[in-house]
């Protein structure tokens, strides 16, 4: 079975309630005709609810940029996967490259807040990529695969088929920089081969995997036609509807 392809907007720390419920109501309005395409937002925790009111009916989904590693406790200033999907959420982003770099974020981590998503029903976006440093280091191979090992460690079959995992080199995020088509189908297929190599088949088939790092709507088209890019995890030219709108169509 083809693997539907799914676009995600990261809102990052942008977009109090009021903004983000018109960027909801606006994206909902503007794909509704987007076809067999799966779409998901991350707002701020703060707007979440306000966001997914604002898309009920849309099939638009919402979830959190961030969880903590336990489900309830003493963790002043944390976001609870367990409330989230009280909630109604549906989804999460781990590891994003901001989160490993500003905030400590460590590959043990990101496995133990992987676990706790699955085990709350909330469906985790896994995020990998390299440094420019890195990168030129001739260690994308090498960091790629370690964070997607750490990552999916000890988990069944299904548990690894039912996540998404974006690539998202950290060189290109934010810059304006974005990673050729060539260079991003290269780690994509290599993260494949390496589900291939460490998981039943159908993980690998079934797995999507996303491409993240200045996507926008001129550079969209190309990135998605690859082989093995399932998607997007779109930054800022989420937080407008027409450009995101606009990556959206792009998978057509």
């Amino acid at each position: 079975m083809a693997r539907v392809p799914f676009i995600a907007g990261n809102w990052k720390l942008n977009l109090g309630p009021a903004e983000a419920g018109e960027l909801a109501e606006a994206l909902a309005s503007a794909l509704a005709d987007r076809g067999e395409v799966e779409v998901a937002v991350f707002p701020t925790a703060l707007s979440a609810l306000t966001v997914a009111g604002a898309v009920e009916g849309s099939g638009i989904e919402v979830g959190l940029q961030e969880i903590h590693s336990a489900a309830s406790g003493a963790f002043t200033g944390t976001n609870s996967a367990r409330m989230a999907r009280e909630a109604g959420l549906t989804r999460v982003l781990i590891g994003h490259s901001e989160r490993r770099q500003l905030f400590g974020e460590t590959d043990a981590g990101v496995r133990a807040k992987v676990e706790l998503a699955l085990a709350e029903g909330l469906l985790p976006i896994v995020c990998v990529g390299e440094t420019l440093e890195e990168r030129d280091a001739g260690q994308v191979e090498a960091v790629v695969h370690r964070q997607v090992a750490a990552a999916l460690e000890g988990l069944e079959p299904d548990q690894v088929a039912a996540i998404t995992l974006a690539y998202e080199p950290v060189w290109a995020i934010g810059t304006g920089r974005t990673a050729t088509p060539a260079q991003a189908q290269e780690v994509h297929a290599s993260i494949r081969g390496w589900l291939r190599a460490h998981f039943p088949a159908f993980v690998a088939e079934d797995m999507r995997i996303q491409y993240g790092g200045s996507v926008k709507p001129g550079n969209a088209a190309e990135l998605l036609a690859c082989e093995d890019i399932d998607g997007a995890l779109v930054g800022g030219a989420s937080l407008k509807a027409d450009s995101f709108a606009g990556i959206v169509a792009a998978v057509r």
